[in-house]
């Protein structure tokens, strides 16, 4: 068993590990209108080593934080960092065919639909050698939990979520002067209500299923590192 990261700020709900195998026939069933390939399939079967990726979502609203200790994550642990945020910002400023609508979307404060952002991620998983991934800012919403599960064929190994209050999280966001088209106080706010409005209920179906690890976000980096440590030390300790 593994230890308690701190006695108020994580929410531990057994058990840690219980990653479902892969089950071709959820993808096949998965109607989004693009041709689905699984990253983790070969033809003639499937490696072991493809079989189990280690997949971790990061949840929690805009400037909770989730960014930075995801940077450590990677640098302490060695996975692979995916911000949700972020390919569709780079792909917003491409000439691909999803580009405009992104960035409409994203000036509206609204969620890029589930099929877009899930092929954007699986199109950077299928690019990596790496077996372990953070999966940061998503899913924003039931549809895309569904979606997202449905194509890779099992859930995430285990599941963060950044509490932060209101009040700080916006504090965060207009003070770090990134230069995002998002990071203005009525687009924020926005971006908060809709967060509350459709995070929510992803939040608490993890919870339920026992994968969810709620973490303290209001500290100094180090502080909230130090909640995190104990669930990826406990992941690589079930791993061996």
């Amino acid at each position: 068993m593994w230890k308690r990261a701190t006695k108020s700020s994580l929410l531990l709900l057994p058990p840690l590990l219980q990653l479902p195998k892969h089950n071709a026939s959820l993808s096949q069933r998965f109607t989004t209108g693009f041709p689905f390939h699984s990253p983790f399939q070969e033809r003639g079967g499937i490696s072991p080593k493809q079989v189990a990726p280690v997949i971790t979502f990061v949840l929690g609203g805009p400037g909770s934080g989730k960014g930075t200790q995801c940077a450590k994550i990677v640098e302490t642990f060695g996975f692979k960092h995916l911000s949700a945020g972020d390919l569709l910002r780079r792909e917003m400023s491409s000439d691909s065919e999803y580009g405009s609508m992104i960035l409409n979307t994203i000036k509206d404060g609204k969620i890029v639909p589930s099929e877009v952002t899930v092929k954007l991620i699986l199109r950077e998983m299928k690019s990596s050698d790496n077996q372990k991934f953070l999966i940061d800012g998503f899913p924003r919403s039931e549809e895309n939990r569904i979606a997202f599960e449905q194509i890779i064929g099992s859930e995430p190994r285990f599941v963060l979520f950044f509490d932060c209050p209101e009040e700080e999280m916006v504090k965060r966001v207009l003070g770090r002067n990134e230069g995002r088209i998002d990071d203005n106080i009525d687009t924020m706010r926005n971006r908060l209500k809709v967060f509350e409005a459709l995070n929510r209920p992803v939040i608490d179906y993890y919870a339920k299923n026992g994968k969810l690890y709620r973490i303290n976000a209001v500290g100094t980096v180090d502080e909230i590192f130090e909640q995190v440590r104990p669930v990826f030390e406990a992941c690589e300790h079930e791993a061996k």
